[in-house]
């Protein structure tokens, strides 16, 4: 996994991670690990964040499918 989420960085726009984590009842710490890719959300949390920023939330998961699936057909 460990794959920057360049995305969910543009939809916080100038917002704090700080700000988005309080918003969505989770730690800034847990929000920057979803950010940076080294962690991923719960469906819950995914609902709360997309909820949030405002997009759909199975991107969090249809993006980790598609980047194995590239992963997986070049190795």
């Amino acid at each position: 996994m460990n794959t920057l989420r360049k995305w969910l960085i543009e939809k916080r726009g100038n917002q704090s991670q700080e700000t988005i984590a309080k918003k969505v009842c989770i730690s800034r710490g847990a929000y920057a690990n979803i950010e940076l890719g080294k962690r991923n959300p719960s469906v819950q949390v995914a609902k709360r964040i997309a909820d949030e920023l405002e997009f759909n939330w199975t991107i969090f998961f249809d993006n980790d499918c598609f980047e194995m699936t590239q992963k997986s057909n070049t190795a």
